[in-house]
């Protein structure tokens, strides 16, 4: 499993290129954006739309669960029920596509019911046992009282904080209001009004202002609110997530123990097992020139050793890549060491643990620590390189860095997205630091789990 370094990378574009993807700084700060943002407006839209779709979610969810319950002294109640349940979960497609377009929330789909028999009967015995449909049913039922106070909340800040702040305007707008005593204002005479009272005007803008600049943030708390009842209750539930993770990474264990055992057996063919055969030939070559030609025998038996040892230096490769015994033996630091020794740049080893992990989490941060230095060797074209291995609470840290030309990515199917796909299955994580031109550094972590009994 090799990834090619220097890859995928070229030129900069020149300043203003569209592909460049220059970021630039906004003017204003977010402070005074917030008021016209389009985020705003949008998480305003979900707030107005919310009251709606609450009290129908609301009305739809008491009235058929109380039929439901209504009618549980006969055969309907239970299918009732269930369609409320139904429904509700259909509603809640609605809810999410709504928090996807206007609170840019991603929330996926539920555990799907999976109804094994045929019938209505057994549908409704898998929507009544589906814990996503009763969530759904909880959401609608408190998804009101919630949508009541934010609506209030968010169209009184609104109506103030614009009222107070166009408040100058109105002695424009409505001239006729604007003089005291009765006497009205038209034309020129307008603009008395603002030296009259000047006080009473900047005062009344100045407080519309901050209501204005406050009432966006007090919606995005409230629509924060919103967004954890939509994933807490619409969403998939933990269970089936870790579920779904679980089946996910013992489908990529399952694929990369057949993948090393056909590696194992290609490796044993092509070269033991086929160097056994050729040694078992040979002897009995010798055997049949021992009485004729014993110079010519003990030349062959001569060969035939040197093969032994050549043979015997393959499996012995072989074995220390299922798994090494100065791994077992002496640990990561002798194992990495080894490996290092092997390496075709100078490499610097530090190990730092208190105590060993567990055998599997050890061999696993072995492989990829050899997968690495591997990488160095043949793509990098580095001079140095080190490795380090340290333990951070409850997480098992490898790090390894060299000076080469970077470009390494985890796309395309290389061998470093199969080094991530080997640590995920265990909870761990890859994350690649390889700009171009270098230099690249690679860290892995993994879950630390304490030694056992060996």
């Amino acid at each position: 499993m090799a990834t090619e370094y220097g890859q995928g990378y070229g030129l900069p574009a020149e300043p203003g290129h569209p592909g460049n993807a220059e970021r630039r700084r906004p003017r204003l700060p977010a402070a005074l954006r917030a008021p016209v943002e389009g985020r705003t407006w949008r998480e305003l839209g979900y707030v107005l739309l919310s009251l709606p779709m609450s009290i129908l979610l609301f009305t739809y969810a008491v009235t058929m669960v109380s039929l439901g319950a209504g009618l549980l002294v006969t055969f309907l109640g239970v299918p009732v029920l269930a369609a409320a349940l139904a429904g509700c979960r259909g509603l809640g497609s609605v809810e999410r596509a709504r928090a996807r377009g206007l609170l840019g929330l991603e929330v996926g789909e539920p555990e799907p019911l999976r109804v094994k028999r045929q019938g209505v009967m057994a549908w409704v015995g898998v929507v009544l046992k589906s814990g996503a449909s009763w969530r759904s049913l909880l959401y609608a039922v408190l998804q009101l009282p919630w949508a009541v106070l934010s609506f209030v909340v968010t169209v009184t800040l609104w109506s103030v904080g614009w009222s107070l702040l166009t408040y100058p305007l109105w002695f424009w707008v409505f001239p006729m209001y604007g003089g005291r005593d009765g006497l009205q204002l038209y034309g020129d005479d307008r603009h008395r009004i603002y030296l009259d009272n000047p006080f009473e005007i900047t005062v009344t803008a100045g407080v519309g202002l901050l209501f204005t600049l406050a009432t966006p943030w007090i919606v995005r708390a409230l629509t924060t609110v919103d967004r954890v009842m939509v994933h807490g209750l619409l969403g998939p539930s933990r269970l089936a997530t870790r579920v779904v993770e679980l089946e996910s990474d013992r489908g990529v264990v399952v694929d990369t123990a057949a993948a090393d055992l056909r590696r194992i057996e290609r490796d044993l063919h092509d070269g033991a097992q086929a160097r056994l055969v050729a040694l078992a030939m040979d002897l009995g070559l010798a055997k049949e020139k021992l009485r004729e030609d014993p110079q010519v025998a003990a030349q062959m038996v001569d060969e035939a050793h040197g093969e032994v040892k050549t043979a015997l230096q393959e499996l012995r490769d072989l074995a220390r890549g299922i798994h090494p015994a100065v791994l077992t033996d002496r640990g990561l630091d002798a194992a990495l060491s080894s490996v290092a020794s092997r390496c075709t740049v100078p490499v610097q080893v530090e190990v730092d643990l208190t105590e060993r992990p567990a055998p599997a989490i050890e061999g696993i941060a072995y492989f990829t620590a050899s997968e690495l230095l591997q990488n160095v060797s043949k793509h990098s074209r580095a001079t140095w390189a080190a490795v380090e291995v340290w333990r951070t609470e409850n997480r098992l840290m490898l790090q390894v860095v060299d000076n080469g030309v970077g470009g390494a990515d985890t796309s395309g199917g290389s061998g470093l997205s199969g080094l991530a796909e080997r640590l995920n299955s265990v909870d761990g994580i890859l994350v690649v630091d390889s700009p171009a031109g270098g230099p690249t550094r690679v860290t892995a972590e993994l879950p630390w789990r304490a030694e056992r009994t060996r």
